[in-house]
């Protein structure tokens, strides 16, 4: 008899705590390639994904209602409002952190996805610039938003209309509840410029718009999650909501800011029919 390891024993140096571990962590990333997406987050009845939305939407199931506000292919360098002291149009720096707001990019991206995220939903409210509004997917119907302190100068002058295309059925009308307008007289509070986004809306408009798309309990997908907005606003009205985005300094503020609106007194359910009421 010698020292020497039987045929199939292991070497003396074996550690199958470690080999095991070596294993899952290559597993695990094996696991993380194959996912579409970077990063998910659940916070509260919120999932956000970080990553492309035309990888991860066909893996995603069928919602009640997208809302989104995507790019809109207007060559975004800035936000740009016109100051009543100084009497002048003032410009800022910020603009998308990695995405290059082109209309070749509008058709090219933006487009397709929209009509992937359509596809899966009941209806659909899409924000839209006036320009190119025309290059979307034919919908039912217009709305919006009118906001008589303007949100930005065009070639006609203040743009003072927030533009929605609507898709699919009214969720209203589709549950016997009755016809409602599809635009809104909005006099919010210019909150969206604490946002550190260039394009965020104020969060009253997409608690309304967010309100006319949907139903209590329901679920809205938003596939240009952006910094938030329609996360938070579905947080205060009780709406389930997938958000993706595929910027990750959007998408950190983005779950900094639901994370924040579930830390608040949410409503009850039996309050909700009564605020839905009141929004419309």
């Amino acid at each position: 008899m010698t020292n020497a390891a039987t045929h199939g024993s292991e070497p003396d140096d074996y550690n199958a705590a470690d080999d095991s571990r070596k294993s899952y962590d290559v597993c695990i990333a094996a696991i993380r390639e194959s996912l579409p997406y970077k990063r998910s987050e659940r916070i509260g009845d919120a999932t956000l994904y970080l990553g492309d939305c035309r990888e991860i939407l066909p893996t995603l199931g069928k919602v009640d209602a997208v809302v989104t506000d995507p790019p809109y292919g207007v060559n975004l360098t800035g936000k740009l409002w016109h100051s009543t002291t100084r009497g002048k149009s003032v410009k800022s720096a910020t603009t998308y952190a990695s995405y290059n707001d082109t209309a070749e990019n509008f058709r090219d991206v933006v487009v397709p996805a929209l009509e992937a995220a359509i596809a899966t939903a009941k209806c659909a409210l899409v924000f839209m610039a006036g320009s190119t509004l025309w290059d979307l997917p034919r919908g039912a119907a217009i709305g919006g938003v009118f906001l008589p302190a303007a949100t930005g100068r065009i070639s006609w002058g203040f743009q003072s209309f927030m533009h929605c295309a609507l898709y699919g059925k009214d969720p209203y009308l589709a549950a016997g509840l009755g016809a409602r307008a599809t635009g809104q007289y909005g006099l919010y509070g210019n909150d969206a410029n604490k946002v550190l986004h260039p394009c965020a809306k104020p969060i009253d408009a997409m608690v309304w718009v967010v309100n006319r798309a949907s139903l209590w309990n329901q679920t809205i997908l938003d596939p240009f999650m952006g910094s938030g907005t329609t996360g938070v606003a579905c947080a205060k009205l009780g709406r389930k909501f997938i958000g993706i985005e595929i910027e990750p300094k959007y998408f950190d503020i983005a779950c900094k800011r639901i994370d924040d609106a579930y830390r608040q007194p949410r409503l009850f359910k039996d309050e909700a029919p009564k605020l839905q009421a009141a929004l419309l």
